[in-house]
């Protein structure tokens, strides 16, 4: 019997379906309730706070090294104060009740206590088997953690590690194309699948003043034009980031295979689709403006 070949672009698919749900809970009302009743309210802190729990009660250095786009001065406003207000064991637990409680809200019971949720999750996991750890430190500190037991919680874990192992090698990438944080999300914007420059000033830190500067250096680079849009070589450069980024990032679904990988496509779609239905990110989140 003949295994089907994994096409080029198959594993990109699939983690960008994972991530889909993975991504619920950073816009979720409960999250900010989970944290806030941990003593966490202000949104910035928030986000550093459950993303970064997983590598402990780390410095401003090493969150802005290892999320890489936003401003490290908004960063180090928040890390590692956040840490005197709850410890990153107590922040995992109120991400993990947030995480629940949100795909809960969203998806639904039904779908939560389905068979093909348990399936996801069993794929999913297998494919996580074959990542790996170096220079790979926010996936790293992750896979450290245990795996839920119920099947919607280890879908998101799985899916978690997925994200994150493709973001770290993505990372290297950007940073081997010579583009900084900020230049790396000015040309993802201009691919009009980025976040738009307003959720961008909101969320990381940056001013619009800093935002021109970054225009400007890329277009001495040619790689956008004068109206801000991508360049041959700026479609081009993006193009070869996303590629290199899939081929750091092949492991994981060559060892679930092709079949496999299309089934876990195929599930994970639905959940995104259902999340996304159900009004699980703001309108306004993507696009060039």
């Amino acid at each position: 019997m003949t295994t089907a070949a994994l096409s080029p672009l198959a594993g990109r698919r699939c983690q960008n379906v994972l991530n889909s749900v993975h991504a619920t809970h950073y816009f979720s009302p409960d999250l900010g309730r989970e944290l806030g009743a941990a003593g966490i309210t202000h949104p910035h802190a928030v986000n550093f706070a459950v993303r970064a729990a997983a590598l402990g009660p780390v410095g401003a250095g090493a969150v802005a090294a290892a999320f890489y786009n936003y401003k490290y001065e908004l960063v180090a406003r928040h890390v590692p104060a956040v840490w005197e207000t709850a410890t990153p064991g107590q922040v995992l637990a109120a991400r993990a009740r947030a995480v629940d409680a949100t795909l809960r809200r969203l998806l639904g019971e039904e779908i939560l206590a389905s068979a093909e949720m348990a399936e996801a999750a069993r794929l999913a996991l297998r494919a996580a088997e074959a990542c790996s750890r170096g220079a790979r430190p926010l996936y790293a500190a992750h896979a450290d953690l245990p795996v839920p037991e119920e099947p919607h919680l280890a879908y998101w874990h799985a899916a978690t590690l997925l994200r994150e192992h493709r973001g770290d090698g993505h990372l290297a990438v950007l940073m081997s194309a010579g583009l900084d944080g900020l230049e790396a999300m000015v040309t993802h914007t201009a691919t009009g699948k980025g976040m738009t420059p307003k959720w961008v000033f909101n969320t990381r830190g940056w001013s619009q003043e800093d935002w021109d500067a970054a225009t400007g250096r890329l277009r001495e680079r040619g790689l956008l034009d004068a109206t801000g849009e991508l360049t041959e070589r700026g479609v081009a450069l993006r193009e070869e980031i996303e590629q290199e980024t899939d081929r750091l990032d092949r492991a994981p679904y060559e060892h679930l295979g092709a079949q496999g990988v299309a089934r876990l496509t195929e599930l994970g779609a639905a959940f995104a689709q259902a999340a996304l239905t159900a009004g699980a990110f703001p309108a306004d989140l993507l696009g060039k403006r």
